[in-house]
């Protein structure tokens, strides 16, 4: 197994670099994860590491899922069969622009729960969960004939808190479960003092400054092996953001120096995938910064896997150090499939109670306390004033849309700095309603407890309004019926349908549209917004279409101008 002597990795007694590559494998459809990597390999890596995120795995408490997207266990086969070794980082919050950080958004109904500590509660869920997760690693150790030859110790604690029991605690479940392999930490080089275990290696984060980081653990843990364990050679977009572009010459000059002092690494991302459905995460500082659909990364492989100048650029580094593989033989994997006529359209109001689920109470309650993981809440509920009534938005999580007897009044967003909303009621009896959109839990700081839709009752003209409607709408069902259209009023489900007889890659281009989701043949495909970039269309993997009839599904929540999509064999983001 590996093992560190002197500060420097050996397996099976034999010095040992670790050169490895970041990829999801639940942001990449199955089909396409042998050709992600073989990519990998072809660049001269040896190693291919994934974060492994519970709510993925656990989405409602003691329901597990490990098919499909989530088949764990067969990308850590298929990396086998390919000759990859593997590093496993179940954490189980594993940050990643990930929806909550990779934490079950059912864990917030506990308001006593302390999240990433100690707190016995949270212990337990987790334990419940390594019960049922941590088993299948154990044939796929090195020692067993299998790949994986290290696994991580939560993540970036250090960054987070200062529980070292709570560190302790994921250590002795990897004991309980048999899971005897190479075990470390990882964290920015201002924080491994909070995040480490004195017995175990110490691994670092960072994008540059090689020297400077590097001090650090030579300061705090001269016998731990010097490992990369995310070189950031990219980063993540935001929505209203620009997006970014790190070099290639520059995120090579740093590998290159890496290289030169031996130092194992691990690219995040190699290929960054999609963030699909609703599973974006997003970050919360000054203002609320959500994650886009596109986790492209800027990494070495785009979002759809193509090969690109930042990759070739590494290989010649690699090329100067080890022998690498010839260049991989790309074949076309992208098709411009044309106009498509999305004219059949019904509103969200006429099949509401065929795609949600109905909970009543005496005031409005955040999603997770009625039991919804993400997407949006209908609140619905009798105001008997007239007149203009003024509230505070700051109860709406995160973006609301408001009706008044049936008709749109007003959009609330979290990060608008005039909170006050003024609602006109023109009758003596009204319908007050908002749908509220999560657009994505916090994955990292200190709102990482990140409630959605309505977290509060709304102080409406000075007094409360109680007995509440919740209408949840997960869309993980679409509607059946799209003669149905009474109402005009956004949002509203477009469909249509075409043919693709060669099954290949192609983008979704939702110009004239302005915000929603996008479904084709049932699967979330993500969000879009196109008045916010910077992505402008949607990422369609091959396998997701058929031959004949493919059915695709627009939820716009607020406009459009068109009632046709494009499918284009090019991304566009910027």
């Amino acid at each position: 197994m590996l093992t560190v002597n002197n500060g420097l990795f050996y397996l099976e007694d034999k010095p040992f670099q670790i050169l490895s590559g970041g990829m999801h494998y639940f942001r990449t459809v199955p089909e396409h994860w042998e050709d992600r990597l073989l990519k990998l390999k072809a660049l001269g890596l040896n190693t291919v590491e994934t974060y492994i995120p519970w709510n993925f795995h656990e989405p409602q408490k003691g329901e597990f899922n490990f098919s499909g997207m989530a088949d764990i266990e067969g990308f850590i086969d298929l990396a086998h069969q390919l000759g990859l070794y593997v590093i496993l980082r179940p954490s189980p919050y594993i940050c990643a622009e990930w929806e909550m950080g990779g934490l079950p958004s059912w864990l917030l109904k506990d308001k006593d729960m302390v999240i990433r500590s100690s707190h016995p509660s949270f212990l337990k869920h987790v334990e419940d969960y390594f019960t049922e997760l941590l088993p299948k690693f154990t044939r796929h150790l090195y020692q067993h004939g299998g790949p994986v030859i290290a696994m991580q110790i939560e993540n970036e604690y250090g960054a987070y808190g200062n529980d070292l029991g709570y560190l302790d605690f994921y250590k002795e479940q990897y004991g309980k479960h048999g899971l005897n392999t190479f075990l470390f930490t990882s964290d920015g080089p201002n924080f491994i003092k909070q995040g480490s275990l004195p017995d175990v290696a110490t691994t670092l984060n960072f994008g540059s400054r090689v020297d400077e980081a590097f001090e650090a653990l030579e300061e705090l843990k001269p016998e731990s092996p010097k490992m990369v364990a995310e070189f950031w050679i990219g980063w993540f977009d935001y929505w209203t953001g620009e997006h970014t572009i790190r070099s290639a010459e520059d995120a090579a000059a740093v590998f290159k120096e890496m290289m030169e002092k031996n130092i194992s690494v691990n690219f995040y991302m190699f290929h960054g995938g999609t963030n699909f459905g609703f599973m974006n995460g997003a970050n919360h500082y000054d203002i609320y910064y959500p994650t886009i659909t596109s986790y492209d990364y800027d990494s070495l492989l785009t979002e759809s896997g193509a090969i690109t100048e930042k990759y070739m650029a590494v290989k010649k580094v690699l090329s100067e150090h080890i022998e690498v593989p010839a260049d991989f033989q790309e074949v076309p994997s992208a098709k411009e499939y044309g106009k498509v006529t999305v004219s059949e359209s019904v509103s969200l109001f006429d099949v509401l109670e065929g795609i949600s689920g109905k909970i009543e109470h005496i005031a409005p309650l955040p999603m997770e306390e009625i039991d919804q993981a993400f997407g949006y809440t209908l609140y619905r509920t009798t105001v008997n004033r007239q007149g203009e009534l003024t509230f505070n938005s700051d109860a709406i999580r995160d973006r609301g849309y408001i009706y008044v007897n049936g008709r749109y009044a007003a959009t609330a967003y979290i990060n608008d700095k005039e909170k006050a909303v003024t609602l006109d009621f023109p009758e003596k009896v009204n319908t007050l309603e908002i749908l509220v959109e999560n657009m994505g839990r916090a994955n990292y700081g200190e709102h990482l407890t990140d409630p959605k839709g309505l977290i509060k009752n709304i102080w409406l003209g000075e007094q409360y309004f109680f007995h509440w409607e919740m209408f949840k709408v997960e869309l993980d069902r679409l509607p059946e019926n799209y003669q149905l259209s009474r109402q005009e009023r956004f949002p509203k489900f477009f469909r249509g349908s075409f043919d693709a007889e060669e099954q290949l890659d192609t983008y979704v281009d939702t110009e004239g549209f302005t915000k929603g989701n996008v479904f084709i043949n049932g699967f979330n495909l993500g969000r879009y917004w196109n008045s916010a970039g910077p992505q402008q269309r949607l990422y369609l993997p091959g396998p997701l279409l058929k031959k004949e009839k493919n059915e695709i599904v627009v939820l716009e929540l607020e406009n459009t101008t068109t009632e046709q999509i494009q499918l284009l064999s090019q991304p566009k983001l910027g």
